[in-house]
């Protein structure tokens, strides 16, 4: 029977923001803990950040990178390059310049977006100048031709003081009052609903980030049909985020935020005290912090007291059955919803039935979401397995990523013939289609939601003079799920202990990358499958490991 209470409204990301401004042009759209925008100041500058991007010749199709926290710049930048019809690529925050140089490559940026206000935690215009090391001498900004981006023409400074090599806010507003309105809009209905919205870089099994590209339909749909359907109960919904809106985890809920005209609030960085005010002062009504740490940090602060949360009414969170319990004991009049997502489906793809009992929430995560298809097939043999039974998951639909761009293997690797993507992720499925996480097919770990591939770690550790091979693992952690460790075999007559090779990665690859310990092998000492290093055995050591 068809469900006359079911229907898709796709939107593309401007578009959403577009009809919340005609709706609720006063209220807020974006909550700091010292800032606020409504709905039509968020248009307005965003229309003005478009308006600057043609001005310096940014085109329709452009890809345009986005390196803040999470603040005001950050938002508007989202929106204006969306609407000048353009890809945005948000950059991760906590990467290092050797890094952040690859994918400002590999993403072909003609332009990046940032901020360099004072006091801000990361210095971004440096750490461009470190990933770009010709940047500081430029001597046309708005002109750039760097060795080691050749297309990148422009870095633009959204907030703060004049820097070397970037057009500052000053010109960059100067230069946006010459280009008219009505640029901007016919950019903006010429956008269609596949056309790439943003490529999301995403660590996979490879030493470098793979850059998921994703179609406006991808990023907004599934969000929005969320807040509309599954999250809001009329009215004024106030969402909070934790996480960075450069990460998916963050900005689909930021979306389906947009999406329903609602009340994002967030913060530059997660403190569970300044959070919880935060929540309490806005009224939250969902909540989304997503990983362990986020909410043991939030439930064991001083200040958390469920009667301030009195308007909260869901609550999404991944997290084992212990934590799912003592958030249902702790807050009983609110819907704990477990949820399965990765960038390459621009999030959620299944998530907790409306209806299912509290003890299936806290063991499994969710079915799923109308619109997408899922199989769990037998990895060697690719055919699906029986109920119950451990198998690759693989998912197929509107929000699956285009592919990895600019990496034509690794996308067949992921997608086959038949639009299937190929997660690596291992599933079961219960008779009553709720699923079950069992692990990662891929060699990669998960640390506080970040994905790391261990071939990253351990080609970084072999960049050490005194390192022969390294090999990664992930040891379970309470906080983060698991973090890096390594084994390490030196070379012959060479010597380093744990702190100094943990030392020479700190501040060169991301923190969450970094091993937090390091355990020395003999040559005869590693545990061999055929060719390779058995890392299942490497784990099996970890209890009995003597390193630090």
């Amino acid at each position: 029977m068809i469900d006359l209470e079911y229907f898709s409204e796709v939107s593309s990301i401007p578009d959403l923001l577009v009809r919340a401004a005609r709706a609720q042009p006063l209220r807020d759209a974006v909550v700091f803990p010292d800032a606020s925008k409504s709905y039509r100041q968020l248009l307005l500058d965003a229309v003005e950040v478009a308006r600057g991007l043609h001005a310096l010749g940014v085109k329709r199709g452009d890809h345009v990178g986005l390196l803040a926290v999470n603040c005001p710049e950050f938002v508007d930048a989202l929106f204006g390059i969306s609407l000048l019809g353009c890809v945005a690529v948000p950059l991760n925050a906590r990467h290092k310049a050797s890094e952040l140089g690859y994918i400002i490559d590999n993403a072909q940026l003609t332009a990046v977006l940032t901020t360099a206000a004072e006091g801000q935690y990361v210095d971004f215009c440096q750490l461009l100048c470190e990933a770009l090391p010709s940047l500081s001498g430029a001597a046309d900004p708005p002109r750039l031709a760097l060795p080691e981006a050749p297309l990148l023409r422009r870095v633009v400074v959204l907030r703060g003081g004049e820097r070397a090599g970037c057009v500052g806010r000053a010109d960059f507003v100067r230069l946006a009052a010459r280009v008219d309105d009505d640029v901007v809009e016919r950019a903006r209905c010429r956008i269609r609903l596949r056309d790439p919205a943003l490529i999301m870089y995403t660590s996979g099994t490879t030493a470098n980030p793979k850059g998921c590209v994703l179609a406006h339909e991808a990023v907004t749909r599934g969000p929005a049909e969320r807040s509309r359907r599954r999250l809001s109960r009329g009215g004024h919904d106030v969402t909070w985020g934790a996480g960075p809106l450069f990460h998916i985890g963050s900005l689909a809920p930021f979306i389906g935020t947009i999406a329903v005209a609602g009340t994002y609030l967030t913060d530059t960085h997660f403190e569970p005290g300044r959070a919880l005010e935060l929540m309490a002062r806005g009224g939250v009504t969902n909540a989304w912090p997503w990983f362990p740490a986020i909410v043991q940090g939030l439930l064991d602060h001083p200040a958390f007291d469920p009667a301030r949360l009195a308007q909260l009414r869901h609550l999404i969170v991944i997290g084992p059955p212990s934590l799912i319990v003592r958030l249902q004991r702790l807050l009983p009049d609110v819907e704990v919803i477990q949820g399965c997502g990765m960038t390459e489906t621009a999030g959620i793809f299944a998530i907790s039935d409306r209806d299912a009992p509290q003890a299936l929430r806290a063991t499994t995560h969710g079915k799923v979401v109308p619109g997408m298809e899922i199989r769990i097939v037998d990895p060697g043999s690719g055919l699906p397995v029986a109920p119950g039974q451990v198998g690759e998951i693989q998912v197929r639909g509107y929000c699956v990523m285009d592919g990895y761009f600019r990496d034509p293997a690794k996308t067949a690797e992921a997608l086959d013939g038949d639009g299937w993507l190929h997660t690596g992720d291992l599933y079961c499925q219960s008779a009553a289609d709720d699923l079950m996480f069992q692990g990662r097919l891929k060699d990669m770990l998960k640390v506080g939601g970040e994905n790391v591939a261990a071939i990253e770690v351990e080609a970084f550790l072999c960049g050490h003079p005194a390192v022969k091979l390294a090999e990664v693992i992930g040891r379970p952690d309470p906080r983060l799920d698991e973090v890096p460790v390594a084994f390490v075999e030196l070379r012959p007559g060479a010597s380093a202990d744990a702190e100094e090779l943990i030392a020479f990665c700190k501040g060169r690859i991301a923190n969450y990358k970094v091993p937090r310990a390091v355990y020395f092998m003999r040559a005869d000492e590693w545990p061999m499958s055929a060719t390779k290093v058995n890392k299942r055995a490497l784990r099996a050591r970890l209890p009995a490991a003597g390193g630090q």
